[in-house]
């Protein structure tokens, strides 16, 4: 029993069972050559070296890399030697601890263990560094033995500063390019770039190519925040993109690309993915082994607590930039889909469609409720009948361009710049591209020639129809405008169009389909004054769990979309499929506008003739 007792209450100390052992796992616990080279970067750094010159080539066949600087070297022994001995044989017991502990400030390194790091490099280490004499000494080690040495080395000149070389550099590192190098000190140690002022050359003589190592800049707006004790930010807020990231810093070196490696950073804004900049916080403990990483103590709660009203504040800042790019994307939206349309009804039947009826901005709307929509897009220039172009036009309500209406009305002629000039021909179209006419009537059709700014020429050109194929008559061959008349059998008619301008010479086609009826639509507007032609503005409404899509609020001008429907939530995911959404959207409503009382096949033949030809025209 007393024996028992003994060995239950036996204490003792932890020790390292086998040195090298020990060594080698440290040595083999970086895993990123990358950040092998950046630490003895900092090791120049701290050095107080203002030039530091990273070459990266190949001798007798083997690359290797080389980073000299013109630093203070090597800590000297009481005889002035470079103390490399210390430095092989004081491994986890830097030398930096102990002058950070009589005062010195700005240096990185404490555990160490940096220069192990050369085994996830290369086979070979060779340090050289001055004496107080002005000699030159070097050390050499290799990977996987327990050996070093130091020699004197012959010089012809004095030298300054520290010269590190690495080779053969392993294999597997075949990709190790000087400009991989250069981005990635860039980020790795851009605040200690910019607070030391040092110059970092990289000269890749396999690539033949020379690098300056700059500081990092972000993109976006600087944002304005409060100071914090031990903690600085530099915060941008920008478009989302997904290579948008919040690093964490230590004192200037990067600990981890992004902040939400962290759990407890997991969450907004640092995962909206509109911030870049560093959050760099000194107190931070490091693990050892890798510098990558932090321990999870009170100094990372620390922070955590420190930054949560930073959090608000941003979280402000994204959902009011938010609001912003969701309204100009949809004056975005609505314009691209008011060119598409046009577009669109110039290729279809202009008997068989006719754009939404609006009313004029001069009449007295009613206005939605909040609680109703989010919010209507609105044109200021419209209600004032001042637009910078034809879309604006359409936008607010007014007449639709002579494009989209009958071949025979004349294109109106709006003032000009002095220098909007229209160029040479680029391009020909027959308006309409696709029509349907009654067997023995006639249909008028327009030749449309552009410029390559899609510019309408309204100069002479000379043009030539023809009849492709199908039975038919056309009367005045050569003009711009001409007139067809149908056999007296259905069928598929093509025309055909030569535009001539000098040696420029461009051809078109249409289609017309002959028919015994026509399909009844609504016709053309009434023609009051209180309505004009175009397309409608768009707003949302949340209703969830609901089935509808959308609907045309004639009072309000509106397409009123519902933002809560599962089928606009995927929509949402990116703008292409959005705005495609919100297309097919407006053509299901113009069908139900021009078709009233069709049959469901029939609206769905409309409904894919439609989006078919506005589709095509979304930029």
């Amino acid at each position: 029993m007393p024996s028992a007792k003994k060995s239950a209450d036996t204490r003792g100390k932890l020790r390292i069972g086998d040195d090298w052992n020990a060594i080698t796992i440290i040595a083999l616990s970086q895993s990123n050559p990358l950040k092998a080279v950046a630490e003895f970067v900092e090791n120049s750094i701290d050095a107080g070296a203002t030039r530091i010159d990273i070459i990266r080539g190949k001798e007798k066949g083997d690359a290797y890399l080389k980073i000299k600087d013109n630093g203070c070297g090597i800590p000297r022994d009481d005889d002035g030697i470079p103390n490399f001995k210390y430095v092989a044989t004081h491994i986890c017991d830097s030398i930096k601890r102990q002058l950070k502990t009589n005062g010195i400030k700005g240096l990185q390194g404490e555990f160490g263990i940096g220069l192990l790091s050369f085994w996830t490099v290369g086979e070979t280490l060779s340090m050289q560094s001055p004496a107080a004499d002005g000699k030159t000494f070097e050390m050499r080690m290799a990977k996987g033995d327990q050996g070093y040495s130091i020699s004197q080395r012959r010089t012809l000149f004095e030298e300054q500063g520290t010269e590190l070389t690495i080779k053969p550099l392993l294999t597997g590192l075949r990709q190790f390019s000087g400009e991989k190098i250069q981005w990635y000190l860039a980020s790795e140690l851009r605040d200690r770039i910019r607070q030391s002022n040092v110059e970092i050359t990289v000269r890749d003589r396999t690539a033949r190519k020379e690098f300056k190592v700059e500081p990092r800049k972000y993109d976006g707006r600087l944002l304005h925040l409060p100071a914090l004790d031990q903690v600085y930010l530099e915060l941008y807020l920008s478009e989302p993109k997904p290579a948008n990231e919040v690093g964490l810093y230590r004192s200037g070196t990067r600990v981890l690309p992004s902040i939400t490696e962290l759990e407890r950073f997991c969450h907004t804004p640092w995962t909206s993915k509109y911030l870049q900049g560093i959050v760099d916080a000194s107190a931070l403990n490091l693990t050892p082994g890798t510098r990558m990483g932090v321990i999870h103590d009170e100094k990372l709660q620390h922070l955590a607590d420190a930054l949560k009203p930073i959090e608000e504040q941003l979280q402000r800042e994204i959902e009011a930039q938010q609001a912003a790019e969701d309204e100009q994307a949809s004056q975005h939206i609505l314009k691209t889909l008011t060119k598409a349309f046009r577009e669109a009804l110039i290729t279809l039947p202009a008997e068989e469609y006719d754009w939404f009826d609006i009313q004029r901005q001069s009449v007295t709307q009613k206005q939605p409720t909040p609680g109703d929509i989010d919010g209507a897009i609105t044109d200021q220039q419209g209600q004032n009948g001042k637009g910078d172009s034809e879309d604006t036009d359409v936008l607010s309500g007014a007449a639709v361009s002579d494009e989209c209406q009958d071949g025979n009305d004349e294109q109106v002629e709006q003032q000009r710049d002095f220098f909007d000039y229209v160029g040479p021909l680029a391009s020909v179209r027959i308006s309409p591209a696709s029509s349907v006419v009654k067997v023995e009537e006639s249909r008028t059709f327009r030749a449309i020639s552009r410029d390559k700014r899609r510019k309408v020429i309204d100069r002479e050109v000379l043009y030539q129809w023809r009849i492709l194929e199908g039975d038919g008559r056309l009367d005045n061959l050569e003009s711009e405008i001409v007139t067809f008349t149908a056999g007296q059998e259905p069928g598929l008619v093509k025309l055909g169009l030569t535009a001539t301008e000098g040696d420029v010479m461009f051809e078109a086609e249409a289609l017309v389909t002959v028919t015994s009826t026509l399909i009844d639509g609504t016709g053309k507007s009434s023609g009051s004054e209180s309505k004009q032609q175009g397309l409608p503005a768009y707003s949302f409404r949340r209703a969830a769990g609901e089935l509808w899509r959308s609907e045309f609020d004639v009072d309000r001008n509106l397409v009123i979309i519902n933002s809560g429907h599962r089928d606009f939530v995927f929509a949402s995911k990116t703008k292409a499929l959005k705005l495609r959404y919100i297309c097919r959207l407006y053509s299901k409503e113009l069908v139900i506008k021009n078709f009233p009382g069709a049959r469901s096949d029939e609206l769905l033949e409309r409904m894919i003739e439609i989006s078919l030809y506005t589709e095509e025209n979304l930029r």
